[in-house]
C-alpha cells in the first residue's frame, strides 16, 4: 500500500496512531457505559448484589435457598481451615523433653521436639457453664523438630523457654545448648554452647533484644543477643552458685538470680553487676517476683508454703505455711514417697493482677490458691490436679493456667478443663510452654514462663478497687 502522498511517512504513521488511541478510548468508554447500563438493569431486574433474581433468593421449602459464599477461603475471615491464607492464631507451644512432673513419669514419654497446640475455641459454649464462654481446642497442630538424638541416648532436658516478638524467635535452653527457632519457618536459627556451660533458665528483655539465661549450675548468668546468639556478657553471682531459677523485672533491669541453694543474688543488667544479695531459711526452689520487683515469693524445700523476702532490705519479711494438718506429719513419714522435686512443693504463680497466689502442692497433688488482695496472702481454696504439678505457667490475659501435670485450668473458675496431648494422645507433662498470638506469623504477644506479675493488670485491679468495683479476680 503507497503511503497517502500527501503526507510525508513520517507524519501519516503518527496520524493512524493518534486514531488508534482514539479507537481505544471509544472503546474504553462503550465498555464502562455498558457496564453502567448492565449494573442498573441489574438494579432494576431486582436481583441480589452477586445477580440471583430476588425471586429466586427466597428461602421457601419448595425452593430452598442460602448465599453462595465465597471460593476464596481467604474471605472468611481470621477463622479459616488451617493451611489457608492470612489466619490470625493462638497457640501453644510446648518443649519437650521439659520436665517429668518430679519424677512420676519418664523424660522420653513423649519424645522430643516442640509440639504446637491450637488454641482456638472448640465451640461457643463448651466450657464449664459458670466460666461463661467456650474451651480451648488443645488440638495438635505439629511437632517441630529441635534436635536430633538417637535412640540409644537420652536427650538434654529442656530447662527454659521464652520468645521474642521483635525477632519472632522461640528459645530452648538445655542442660548443654542454647538456641533460636525462627516462627515464621519453625527452622533453627542459631545454636550456642558458650564456655561449655549453657545452659539454664533464660528470660527475654522488654525490647525482645536481650537474652539472660542461667549457666549450667555454674556461678554466672549469659547476657546474649537475642538475634545472634553473641555472647554480650556475664553476670558473676558467686554467692548462688549452681544456677538454677530466675525472675527478670517488668522494666528488663534487675535480674534475680537463684541457686539450688540458699542464697539468691540480684544483678543490674544494664552494668552486668551483682548488686545485693537475699538469704532464705532453706534452699530455694521455684520463685516469683511481684509487678514492681519489691518482693520476691520463693519455694523452699521443706515447707509447704513459700517465704516473702523485702528486695529494698534484703531481708524475709513473712513466711507462709500450709496448715499443718495437710502436710507435715505426711513430710515427716521418710518412708512415704512424693513426686515434687524432692520437695513438697516446686511451682509458684502470680495471676498477672496479682490477686491470687497459686502454690503446687506436690504432696497432696492439688494446687493452693492464696487471695493476695489484702496485707498478707491467705489459703482461700485448693483443686486437685491430674497428676503432680511442678510448674505453673500463666496464659495470656490471666485466662487460662498451664500445669507440668498437663492440665489447662480456667483461672477464673480454678476448673480443669483440658489437657495437653500430643499428637498420639497421650498426656504431656512438661514445664516449658508459652501461649502465643500469630498475625500472618508474626508473634504478636506472649507471656512469661515464670508466671510474674504485670504491671497494666494489677494497676487495673487496684483502680477498679478504688472506685467501687470488685477487684478481678
Amino acid at each position: 500500500m503507497n503511503p497517502d502522498p500527501a503526507f510525508p511517512p513520517h507524519v501519516a504513521s503518527r496520524s493512524k496512531s493518534r486514531s488508534h488511541g482514539v479507537r481505544v478510548l471509544f472503546l474504553a468508554a462503550a465498555g464502562a457505559l455498558l457496564a453502567a447500563t448492565g449494573t442498573s438493569r441489574a438494579a432494576n431486574a431486582g436481583t441480589t448484589p452477586d445477580g440471583v433474581l430476588l425471586e429466586n433468593a427466597r428461602n421457601t421449602l419448595e425452593r430452598p435457598y442460602r448465599q453462595a459464599g465465597p471460593s476464596d477461603p481467604r474471605e472468611r475471615g481470621p477463622q479459616v481451615a488451617h493451611g489457608f491464607g492470612k489466619r490470625d492464631r493462638r497457640l501453644l507451644y510446648i518443649a519437650l523433653p521439659g520436665g517429668t512432673s518430679g519424677g512420676q513419669v519418664s523424660p522420653q514419654f513423649t519424645g522430643t521436639g516442640i509440639v504446637v497446640l491450637d488454641l482456638d475455641p472448640a465451640g461457643e459454649g463448651k466450657g464449664p457453664a459458670e466460666a461463661g464462654g467456650p474451651r480451648p481446642s488443645l488440638q495438635f497442630i505439629k511437632r517441630i523438630p529441635t534436635w536430633d538424638v538417637a535412640a540409644s541416648t537420652s536427650p538434654e532436658e529442656v530447662a527454659g523457654i521464652c520468645a521474642s516478638p521483635a525477632t519472632n524467635m522461640v528459645y530452648l535452653s538445655t542442660r548443654g545448648h542454647l538456641a533460636a527457632f525462627d516462627l515464621a519457618t519453625d527452622k533453627k536459627v542459631w545454636e550456642q554452647t558458650y564456655d561449655g556451660h549453657a545452659a539454664e533458665r533464660a528470660e527475654v528483655t522488654p525490647d525482645g533484644k536481650t537474652l539472660i539465661v542461667g549457666s549450667d549450675l555454674q556461678d554466672y548468668w549469659y547476657v546474649v543477643d537475642a538475634q545472634t546468639g553473641n555472647l554480650k556478657g556475664k553476670i558473676e553471682a558467686p554467692m548462688s552458685n549452681k544456677a538454677h531459677n530466675m525472675g527478670l523485672s517488668a522494666d528488663g533491669k534487675t535480674v534475680f538470680m537463684a541457686p539450688n541453694g540458699v542464697t539468691m543474688t540480684i544483678g543490674d543488667v544494664p552494668s552486668m553487676k551483682a548488686t545485693k544479695t537475699i538469704t532464705f531459711s532453706d534452699h530455694v526452689r521455684v520463685f516469683v517476683i511481684n509487678h514492681d520487683a519489691t518482693r520476691v515469693y520463693a519455694n523452699l524445700n521443706n515447707l509447704l508454703g513459700f517465704e516473702i523476702a523485702d528486695v529494698k532490705t534484703g531481708k524475709v519479711i513473712k513466711r507462709i505455711e500450709a496448715p499443718a494438718e495437710m502436710w507435715k506429719a505426711k513430710w515427716q513419714d521418710l518412708s512415704q514417697k512424693f513426686y515434687g522435686h524432692s520437695g513438697p512443693v516446686h511451682g509458684i504463680a502470680f495471676t498477672p493482677d496479682e490477686s491470687e497466689i497459686w502454690v503446687a502442692d506436690n504432696i497432696n497433688y492439688q494446687i493452693l490458691v492464696y487471695n493476695n488482695t489484702g496485707e498478707w496472702p491467705v489459703l482461700e481454696r485448693t483443686f486437685k490436679t491430674t497428676a503432680s504439678a511442678c510448674w505453673i505457667t500463666m496464659g495470656i490475659d490471666g485466662q487460662y493456667a498451664y500445669l507440668s501435670s498437663g492440665d489447662v485450668v480456667d483461672v477464673k473458675t480454678h476448673t480443669i478443663i483440658g489437657q495437653m496431648k500430643d499428637e498420639y494422645g497421650r498426656q504431656m507433662r512438661s514445664e516449658k510452654y508459652l501461649e502465643m498470638t500469630f498475625s500472618n506469623g508474626k508473634l504478636q504477644r506472649t507471656v512469661s514462663q515464670f508466671a510474674e506479675g504485670i504491671p497494666s493488670a494489677v494497676a487495673a485491679r487496684l483502680a477498679a478497687g478504688k472506685s467501687g468495683a470488685a477487684p478481678a479476680k
